[in-house]
């Protein structure tokens, strides 16, 4: 449960008892339940609460309210914290087992709601569905035609979806009890590696069971090449769906050789958080080198008292091996011989040498280095390292740097648990010698599989494009996540508003910083990705030596390349 929805959970629950005070003549106020709800308010919008203003909105007699107060400060319930250090005045709030029960307390709620309007089984959890806004109703409500067609039975919209804090909430948003416009059956979210197959299963189906699928962008040059799904220019132009209001780099995760496969649902960037209170403490500047963020690492490292320098994805497979992509982007090269040019690298306009491996390189070597080196001032387990343990790492506060996902950063801000709300940093990559900030995007593509039968085509297209429409990114990044990839959305007061992040990425963007060639969508990608998950990591592991890891990396991926007729 993020802070957005436990707020909105707060805000209900204060509008329920209100009739109840107002209406029964022998209702009296409840001081624990006033300032247990204003306490946790506060504490979640960061709010310094001082105890003569908690005491304030207990609604009983002053002197009746300290008392209450101090009794729940003895207990523990609510704890004092000095404003600045060697400050006589205090800020209150609740403890951790009590802001966990109250928690607890919401679910509850929140599932009793569902349960009680007929929305979920008894056996469903109670984040199957999203607690929605009030603005639900009056800013995303779905197109006249899509609704007619959903409410009155004709047809159920199928998704295929990838397994992650993305696609969850806009399950929940489609399911949620204002709409009710699919049931979680209509969804199925896989990860990575089962979407992947799932892929290529439905495409062999004579009927697809899909009316939308979900594409990893570094996915699309093999998409294409195995025709699993179709072009939607002619669709795009039909709905006057403006590709310049996407970010080009984003707009172009879906294009290959001219036409457009995929709208790009969400778009998520590699970045470098960083614990602002602690270089701010210790008067460090931010880092925009590989140096600069080893030295930053060392400093902060201190295992003896449960910090790390840096959390990154070191795990065998697929983690390492974007991780080395990326550094490899932060070198100025990438890991084949793709011309560059102003603008980037035009991966799928690349032709025969243009297609061969250059992972035995300098850059290479220099990438490698710089992961051993980082490796010293990482988590003990940093090599099964993959994105969830990174960002519960950083989240925790066990560590001072970690590179991450925009998209799952967004719990840095959010979460309930965060150890790190408003204390983070977002930086640009830092730059490799002789490289620059190059910013890997990623994200999804929403796309219409092959085997779609052409009666059911158009309805598929209409929900996508009110999926991408600036209102329905514009609710989500206002639910905690920062990844819209729209220049309306991220140019929105309200959505700027809602995270740093959106303000960071459009800078970025704006900057042509944003990278998609750093993880090549040629179709092979899937097999270049498991090489340097395999070699890359014997390296960092000691088992081999890091050209002979490079070198090992180098010849296999020649020989896929070789039988792919590249060259």
């Amino acid at each position: 449960m993020t802070e957005h929805e436990l707020l909105r959970i707060i805000a209900f629950l204060e509008r329920v008892r209100q009739p109840f005070q107002e209406l029964v003549p022998i209702a009296e106020e409840d001081a624990t339940w006033n300032l247990l709800l204003f306490l946790i308010k506060n504490h979640l919008t960061g709010t310094p609460v001082a105890i003569s203003t908690l005491a304030s909105v207990a609604k009983t007699p002053h002197a009746t309210a300290m008392r209450r107060i101090h009794a729940l400060i003895e207990r523990g319930d609510i704890l004092q914290e000095p404003l600045a250090e060697g400050s006589k005045r205090f800020r209150l709030r609740p403890s951790e087992a009590l802001l966990e029960s109250f928690i607890q307390y919401a679910r509850k709620i929140k599932y009793l709601l569902a349960e009680t309007f007929g929305l979920r089984s008894k056996t469903d959890s109670d984040e199957d569905y999203y607690f929605g806004g009030s603005y639900f109703a009056a800013q995303i409500i779905p197109p006249p035609r899509l609704i007619e067609s959903l409410f009155r039975g004709k047809r159920e919209i199928k998704f295929l979806l990838n397994d992650d804090n993305y696609f969850l909430s806009m399950r929940n948003m489609w399911a949620d009890f204002r709409n009710n416009m699919a049931s979680r059956k209509n969804f199925d979210l896989q990860k990575l590696p089962q979407l992947h197959e799932r892929l290529v299963e439905n495409a062999n189906l004579a009927v697809s069971e899909y009316d939308i699928v979900a594409i990893n962008a570094p996915w699309l040059g093999e998409a294409v090449k195995k025709k699993l799904v179709i072009p939607l220019d002619d669709h795009i132009k039909s709905a006057s769906l403006s590709s310049l209001d996407f970010h080009p780099s984003v707009w172009s995760m879906g294009t290959w050789r001219g036409q457009q496969f995929g709208v790009p649902i969400y778009c998520t960037i590699e970045l470098l958080a960083a614990r602002s209170d602690l270089f701010e403490r210790d008067r460090i500047d931010y880092p925009t080198t590989f140096e600069k963020t080893v030295a930053a690492a060392k400093h902060f490292h201190a295992p003896a008292k449960g910090r790390y320098g840096i959390a990154w994805n070191g795990g065998c497979g697929m983690p390492i091996a974007s991780t080395f992509m990326f550094l490899m982007g932060c070198c100025g090269e990438s890991i084949l011989r793709i011309p560059k040019t102003s603008l980037g690298m035009g991966v799928d306009e690349a032709r025969g040498e243009q297609l061969r491996p250059q992972i035995f390189s300098d850059a290479g070597l220099r990438v490698l280095d710089y992961l051993h080196r980082l490796k010293e001032y990482s988590p003990p387990d940093i090599l099964d390292m993959d994105w969830d343990r990174r960002t519960t790492s950083f989240l925790s506060g066990q560590t001072a740097l970690a590179y991450c996902w925009t998209v799952r950063a967004a719990r840095f801000e959010t979460d309930v648990s965060s150890a790190v709300k408003r204390k983070v940093r977002y930086l640009p990559q830092p730059r490799g010698p002789g490289g620059a900030s190059n910013n890997p995007i990623g994200g999804f593509l929403l796309c219409i599989p092959a085997n779609l039968p052409p009666d059911r085509v158009e309805l598929a297209f209409e929900a996508i494009a009110w999926m991408t429409s600036p209102e329905a990114m514009k609710a989500n990044v206002q639910n905690g996540f920062p990844v819209a990839p729209r220049f309306s959305v991220a140019a929105d007061p309200e959505a700027a508003a809602a995270s740093p992040i959106v303000s960071v990425v459009d800078r970025l963007a704006k900057q042509n910083k944003l990278k998609g060639w750093p993880r090549p969508p040629v179709p092979e990608y899937l097999s270049l990705e498991a090489i340097l998950g395999d070699e890359i990591h014997k390296a960092l592991r000691g088992e081999t030596s890091d050209k002979e890891a490079l070198r090992n990396a180098q010849d296999r991926a020649d020989h896929v390349m070789r039988e792919a007729g590249y060259y």
